[in-house]
């Protein structure tokens, strides 16, 4: 298989979206937005493919898989479940979030390579058997090697990591998966997804000052809340558009996983172009020049948007995120009297930037600007400062560029080319557990514990040029704009906003490849070697097929108050050594999630749970709203399915975490009367009856038996196709996968 975006691999795409998009203008007589072209040219069969947003189930051939290292173990050893012996579309493993940031680069990885040597084995014999292209630790992010290699406009990409929609920021629908999902498109099967509705978001004026992409999407972020992009595309328009850069383009569509949106993208622009060529993709720049009219809404389809949101960029303030939430988000200039009156601790532990969202050479480019003043000044940062760059390409390229050198001489650390503190790959020897301080990055999520495994680390995010600044000043309030620095000879003086930076460098990218694997040609000589006794990998046994019961009083795991990311059912961290072992890692099962009758932390619910599997008890966990929001993380989905786990019964849920728990065979059901939720009590049991019924779009009936004898019956809504409810009783979609899709 050759990984590469080749460009017969682009024409064959372009003909496709032109030949299906004319089909589907034809059928109903009006203009198409982008998003519908790309989709529309990557339908498996336009003939028979039901289009109505937000019901239909789209049935898609994508053009590319992308898989990190936490999440390619077990996507990986479920394709081996599988027993298919290639892959069908072009895919990689990219090995960037198992290294922990500590001490600097070098070391850091050197480190990394010795601990997770297991794993990095285990990832790049299975890449070499099944024909998948691997990227070696240090070789860079994710979704900056994406952007700068594979990503193009019009394409269609899943990756197992939720920030997959990076690749909007060169025109490509890129959405986030669970690894089940993955294998099916390894395997060659469409992938599937519901039909997004669109949410338009104008952009008119002009980025000026302080202001940068990560406050456009900061702003709409607050606009939308964590859910409500959910089952939708969002789509920018509009002549701010062409204002903004690819990266910084890639940056707004990254975050957007942080509304809920299926994906984010952009149209096709010469700024696109320009980042084609400043990688090496000029033929593909010039394919996709030729093609434009496809890879830009038509002319009226603003009408034809669910929802518009519009932003005028001009007036635009920086904004700050957080604490607990991405979208709590207000301007700069509110910053210091919420600090006052919340008690944020306005002294800064530590200012980070970097991460898959704003670690690319333009982003680099403006914090320099402001480190070259703090360095005229005779003035260095108040706090730690790391930094992440997004690749080993922009590594080279800031070395090369005097970048790296200036950084340090201000205080900061340059870290290796992984995501680190924003994963939770963060050791800190000044903060422990229940130190509560405040840090300001430029990550994409800012969950409790997510950043270094400390619940009272309050995380605040902003632009990388604001992270410089305020960590100059070394605390939360500071506003540059406002507020002035004092010089190392004791003169005021106040920053000067980022001079306009340079979008790709003068003097081109240093072409850094050292770290990229090709696949061997000969994969089924290669064997999979799993140690019995490692406690990194586990190989899977398939789950149990549904027995033909209803689910008769099962006991009530836990009741979940409030937000229930996948990071408080799945916890990332120390814990992201173990997601090759699916036993070890159930242990931190719903650690993170909030009891409802204690208000607290759950205690040890995965040992309670391994009782009840013991005992052959199935159990039921209930939910609030949103619930599964953030990560693509299906360990979130495997561990309570490893542990016994019947059904998840929410007020909503996230949408990449219910497809994961229907690809394991758990059923994903909501309340038919979001207030039923208050009736669940503490030593509830639950039955949930007419399984043998299921089908698409009937109510299921639960009785809640409580334990002083009296129940409450209630209704229960899903939203399971026939397709999923064959994967229910199979007891997993890849169960039915590997019986080759009977």
């Amino acid at each position: 298989m050759n990984v590469a975006t080749t460009t017969e691999r682009v024409t064959h795409a372009y003909d496709k979206i032109r030949k299906n998009a004319d089909i589907l203008r034809k059928r109903f007589s009006r203009p198409l937005t982008l998003a519908e072209k790309i989709l529309a040219g990557h339908l498996d069969n336009i003939e028979t493919q039901d289009w109505d947003p937000g019901k239909s189930i789209l049935a898609l051939r994508v053009d590319r898989v992308a898989m990190q290292d936490a999440t390619a173990q077990m996507a990986l050893l479920q394709f081996a479940q599988a027993q298919i012996p290639r892959v069908a579309v072009p895919s990689t493993v990219h090995c960037d979030h198992l290294l922990q940031a500590y001490v600097g680069a070098d070391k850091d990885k050197e480190n990394a390579l010795t601990v997770n040597r297991e794993v990095y084995d285990f990832l790049h014999s299975a890449a070499n058997k099944f024909g998948i292209g691997f990227w070696k630790p240090g070789s860079g992010i994710i979704h900056q090697v994406v952007l700068e290699n594979y990503a193009f406009p019009g394409g269609l990409m899943i990756g197992t990591d939720s920030h997959t929609p990076n690749a909007g920021g060169l025109g490509m629908i890129a959405i986030g998966v669970g690894g089940a999902d993955a294998v099916d498109a390894m395997a060659g099967l469409p992938w599937e997804v519901k039909h997004p509705k669109r949410i338009g978001v104008k952009l008119t004026g002009k980025l000026t000052g302080w202001a940068a992409p990560k406050d456009v999407i900061l702003r709409v972020c607050q606009q939308l809340t964590v859910k409500g992009g959910t089952n939708h595309i969002v789509e920018y328009f509009g002549p701010g558009v062409s204002s903004i850069s690819c990266t910084g383009k890639g940056t707004i569509c990254n975050m957007g996983a942080e509304h809920g949106a299926t994906t984010s993208v952009f149209p096709y622009d010469e700024r696109m172009g320009t980042y084609l060529r400043a990688t090496g993709r000029a033929d593909l720049a010039e394919l996709a020049e030729k093609n434009r009219d496809l890879l830009t809404p038509d002319e009226g389809a603003e009408e034809h948007y669910d929802r518009i949101i519009e932003l005028d960029l001009s007036t635009l303030e920086p904004h700050i995120t957080g604490p607990r939430t991405p979208d709590l988000a207000r301007p700069i200039s509110k910053m210091k009297a919420e600090v006052e009156s919340e008690g944020y601790p306005n002294e800064l532990s530590a200012a980070l930037i970097g991460s898959c969202t704003n670690s690319s050479y333009e982003d680099l480019a403006r914090v320099i600007d402001v480190a070259e003043q703090a360095k005229a000044a005779g003035i260095k940062v108040q706090t730690q400062l790391l930094i992440s760059p997004g690749s080993e390409q922009i590594t080279a390229t800031i070395d090369r560029d005097g970048f790296s050198k200036t950084l340090e001489e201000v205080g900061a650390t340059i870290l290796t080319n992984a995501c680190g503190p924003c994963i939770g790959q963060w050791r800190r020897d000044n903060i422990t557990k229940g130190d509560k301080n405040s840090i300001l990055n430029t990550f994409n999520r800012n969950f409790p514990g997510r950043n270094d495994g400390n619940p009272d680390t309050l995380s605040f995010i902003a632009s990388p040029e604001i992270a410089m600044a305020l960590g100059l000043a070394g605390n939360l309030s500071f506003n540059p704009m406002e507020d002035e620095l004092e010089s190392r000879d004791g003169k005021k003086f106040r920053l000067a906003p980022p001079k306009e930076a340079a979008e790709v460098p003068q003097n081109g990218f240093v072409t850094a490849e050292e770290g990229y694997a090709a696949p061997g040609e000969d994969g089924d000589k290669v064997e999979l070697t799993v140690a019995e006794d490692s406690k990194r990998l586990q190989l899977l046994a398939p789950f149990a097929a549904w027995d033909g019961n209803n689910f008769d009083r099962c006991p009530l795991l836990l009741k979940a108050k409030g937000k229930c990311t996948t990071d408080h059912i799945s916890p990332a961290g120390v814990w992201l050594a173990y997601r090759g072992h699916l036993d070890k890692i159930s242990d931190n099962m719903f650690l993170g999630a909030i009891d409802a009758f204690t208000g607290e932390r759950t205690v040890e619910p995965s040992k309670r749970a391994r009782a009840f599997k013991a005992e052959g008890r199935r159990w039921i966990v209930v939910g609030d709203e949103n619930y599964g929001e953030g990560s693509s993380r299906e360990h979130a989905a495997m561990s309570p399915r490893f542990l016994g786990a019947a059904a998840v019964i929410v007020r909503s849920f996230a949408r990449i975490h219910e497809t994961n728990l229907k690809k394991q065979g758990i059923l994903p059901l909501t309340f038919a009367e979001v207030a039923d939720y208050e009736k669940v009590r503490q030593d509830d049991e639950i039955s949930v009856r007419g399984l043998g019924n299921l089908s698409p779009g009937a109510s299921v009936e639960c009785v809640l038996h409580h334990s002083d004898g009296t129940e409450n019956e209630i209704q229960l809504k899903h939203t399971l196709t026939e397709d999923q409810i064959n994967w229910f009783k199979a007891g997993s979609a890849l169960n039915i996968l590997k019986k080759g899709g009977d």
